[in-house]
């Protein structure tokens, strides 16, 4: 945007007109003035509202009546072309949520100008017609070959790095006999079935189909990390712990159902020897005196207090009146 200058002397103002709308001072005899939008400015006043530098009087820009130079008005509100990354200082064109040049908006399958040709989206790309119809066929009755660019069937296609292909393209990388549709990917490589098979990859113990990927090594069979499930309520362990019972791997809250066996202490299964006192289950290494933390067996001499296991010799050092009323309450206890 640009504006025009002009000299007190060959256009005199009125009083009135002879202050700066910025600093309101006078203009001085002979001075150029800025005039724009009806109003009159030092060259030193016309400056950016946003950095306050003195505006070029070929260039500037304008929003909501505020002048900026290039450089900030580029930073406030200019968009980035999603092609080039420029700034989009003319005509912008908003498509796919993004700011394009007009120049800039091509096909994304033959590059051809958008802006002549017409735009059309298919799967978030901007496309011309012709692309359009050709992918949106190809979509409904098979799949574009990236190796030569034609169709090829779903049932005669391959998938390499994920791309649909016409198998003979390819070779097998062990035998290096022409491919069919059964051909396996493994790696960076692929397979004829017959070599695949030779490989020695694992069979999943639940779909008994093989095991590519990721892997599980568990209750000595190998599984899919997504097969391998809690028996009663089949949610996948994911790699987290679980409970192995009668040969099946079970989550914590149904083994504890099945098992009916968790510590008391610790809250884990009892996988080991399985203590019992006052209706509770211990670990061995759990089933202590609770006074002086000596490890337990249910063949010791043992004496509940507060329904908390203590050894004989601990029971022994408490004062006579302790264990009386002790025992008036295991007697009242057991009469009710």
């Amino acid at each position: 945007m640009a504006c025009a200058t002009q000299s007190r002397e060959d256009n005199a103002p009125t009083p009135e007109e002879t202050l700066c709308e910025r600093c309101l001072e006078p203009f001085l005899s002979a001075e150029d003035i800025v005039s724009y939008r009806n109003g009159l400015f030092h060259q030193k006043c016309f400056v950016c509202v946003q950095c306050f530098q003195p505006l070029s009087l070929a260039e500037f820009y304008e929003h909501e009546e505020r002048q900026y130079c290039k450089y900030d008005f580029q930073m406030l509100f200019a968009p980035f072309c999603h092609k080039c990354g420029e700034f989009v200082m003319s005509r912008v064109i908003k498509v796919l949520g993004r700011s394009w040049h007009p120049e800039c908006l091509l096909c994304d399958q033959c590059g051809a100008q958008l802006v002549v040709t017409g735009l059309h989206k298919f799967n978030g790309r901007p496309l011309c017609r012709a692309c359009f119809n050709e992918l949106a066929q190809v979509q409904s009755t098979g799949h574009l070959c990236q190796t030569c660019r034609t169709y090829v069937s779903k049932s005669e296609m391959i998938r390499y790095k994920g791309d649909p292909h016409h198998p003979h393209h390819f070779k097998c990388a062990r035998c290096e006999a022409e491919l069919g549709p059964d051909a396996r990917e493994r790696g960076a490589d692929l397979y004829c079935l017959q070599c695949f098979d030779k490989l020695g990859i694992p069979v999943c113990a639940a779909c008994r189909r093989l095991v590519e990927g990721r892997i599980v090594w568990a209750l000595g069979k190998p599984w899919h990390v997504e097969h391998f499930v809690c028996h009663q309520c089949e949610v996948p362990f994911m790699g987290g712990r679980y409970y192995e019972l009668q040969g099946r791997a079970y989550c914590f809250p149904h083994y504890q159902a099945r098992s009916g066996s968790t510590c008391h202490i610790c809250c884990q299964p009892v996988m080991d020897i399985l203590a019992r006192f006052t209706n509770k289950a211990y670990c061995p290494g759990h089933f202590t005196c609770f006074i002086c933390d000596r490890k337990l067996n249910e063949k010791s001499k043992l004496y509940e207090i507060d329904l908390k296991p203590a050894c004989k010799e601990c029971y022994d050092k408490l004062p006579t009146h302790w264990k009386k009323r002790l025992a008036k309450l295991h007697m009242l206890e057991a009469y009710n």
